[in-house]
């Protein structure tokens, strides 16, 4: 037996803010939507992997989300033309991260990431 997946799942009344997050910063596509979920994801082949943290790192709470990309400039940018608060960072981590966190529209913290 092998886990193939592991899906966060975030409830919520109202799933079409999921999209302005999710879909139009982040850039991810929308893989179902079925009225009562909606699924954001991308095709491209990711490692399962699921943390278990005491706190954040660098004495930040713990995030909700940790959601690594490709260009973390990019995504800063487009969460600062949205008027997103900024909780935490950017910073480079000893870890050899550079990182924010941020609240999704679910206030969800979330930790956006790309390995340095």
């Amino acid at each position: 037996m092998k886990v193939k997946r592991i899906v966060a799942n975030i409830e919520t009344q109202d799933i079409s803010k999921a999209r302005a997050f999710y879909q139009d910063i982040l850039g991810l596509e929308t893989l179902m939507d079925l009225g009562f979920i909606a699924t954001y994801g991308t095709e491209e082949k990711m490692t399962t992997q699921i943390s278990f943290l005491s706190e954040g790192g660098s004495g930040t709470p713990v995030p909700d989300l940790s959601i690594e990309v490709d260009d973390l400039e990019e995504v800063l940018a487009r969460i600062k033309e949205a008027g997103i608060a900024i909780e935490y960072g950017p910073a480079e981590e000893p870890w050899g991260v550079r990182r924010f966190f941020v609240r999704d529209p679910f206030g969800k913290l979330v930790n956006i990431l790309a390995h340095l």
